[in-house]
């Protein structure tokens, strides 16, 4: 098997540069990521079968968190009003949920990140993407405490898709950040709405119009072997279990015959929002480091997730999606 990187253009109404960079196993499988917009990798392809879903419009329109594998930095989800305070000093965010209420996903998923690096050898292909507050997002400097710096790497392994994160605080006081994804995984390559859910968690957050109010409650929509056809899910989960690998367990798709879609993280991403979008053509299972709202509901001492990174000093973590197929009984 032969990995490699290479560079293509798409053609696309928003007027970003087309590049996009394509990691290839050689064998039919791989991965394409945009940069200009939001560094998203859009589409995964293996063996010909598209896991990744993408809305049609997605090089048409700037609705990047409706496709592909959305990095939702420095807040994943939704800040109430878009306003907080933070060490004495109020913020207004823009309003730019759906229903420009609350503003949502952060400052990097809609903006150009830079290629810092990438690369090749006989077992993966990958590719570094930066962004930069003072650099990439100078003029939303005021609007949150601190700046920062985050580095995304997507490796292309065999059947499998790795996303490593590195934040870095250049600043001269504490930053305050939480870090999302918001992947859209195909249901039909598992067998569409027959396809079989399996989730688990410890509670989950009551949630208000998609905020939470700061209460934890049982968690009374564990899924487990549910089919999809009866899944109609938008709810975030806490405790999600730790497998022995200490690995977070965050979500599985299979088919009946027994094909695997597993979404694994570290142990920094315990928040997890489950998510059947109305088209009702994937399932996101979006790993968060931090619940939604964590910046004010962190203030109301509610151990909300929310990483607060000294000056100077660097946070790690990765999620990975791997393909499986289980091997058929034998007779």
């Amino acid at each position: 098997m032969t990995f490699q990187v290479r560079h293509e253009t798409r053609a696309n109404a928003l007027s970003r540069d087309p590049t996009v960079w394509v990691l290839d196993d050689g064998q039919g499988s791989c991965l394409e990521i945009w940069p200009a917009l939001g560094f998203n990798a859009y589409r995964w392809s293996v063996a010909g079968e598209e896991i990744l879903y993408r809305d049609p419009a997605f090089f048409d329109e700037l609705k990047p968190t409706r496709s592909g594998f959305p990095i939702l930095f420095p807040f994943p989800n939704r800040i109430r009003a878009g306003k907080f305070t933070w060490d004495g000093k109020t913020y207004q965010l823009p309003l730019n949920d759906s229903a420009a209420a609350n503003a949502i996903h952060g400052f990097a998923v809609r903006r150009p990140w830079r290629v810092i690096d990438e690369g090749s050898d006989s077992s993966q292909a990958w590719v570094t993407g930066e962004f930069e507050a003072a650099r990439d997002a100078a003029d939303a400097l005021d609007l949150w405490p601190g700046e920062y710096s985050i580095r995304i790497t997507y490796r292309l392994q065999t059947n499998m898709i790795r996303v490593e994160a590195v934040v870095e605080n250049p600043g001269g006081k504490p930053l305050p950040f939480g870090l999302g994804y918001h992947p859209y995984f195909r249901v039909a390559p598992f067998g569409g709405d027959q396809a079989c859910i399996n989730m688990e968690a410890g509670k989950q957050w009551k949630l208000v119009d998609c905020l939470p109010t700061g209460t934890l409650v049982p968690c009374n929509r564990t899924h487990q072997e549910q089919r999809f056809a009866d899944v109609f899910v938008d709810d975030l989960f806490t405790d999600v279990p730790i497998s022995r690998r200490d690995t977070r367990d965050c979500g599985a798709i299979e088919s009946d015959e027994g094909r695997r879609l597993v979404v694994e993280a570290a142990r920094d991403f315990r928040e997890l929002i489950v998510f059947t979008p109305p088209h009702r053509q994937a399932i996101c299972f979006e790993p968060y480091t931090c619940i939604t709202d964590a910046i004010n509901l962190h203030q109301q001492e509610i151990d909300t997730g929310l990483q607060l990174l000294a000056p100077g000093d660097i946070w790690h973590a990765w999620v990975q999606v791997v393909l499986l197929r289980e091997p058929t009984p034998a007779a």
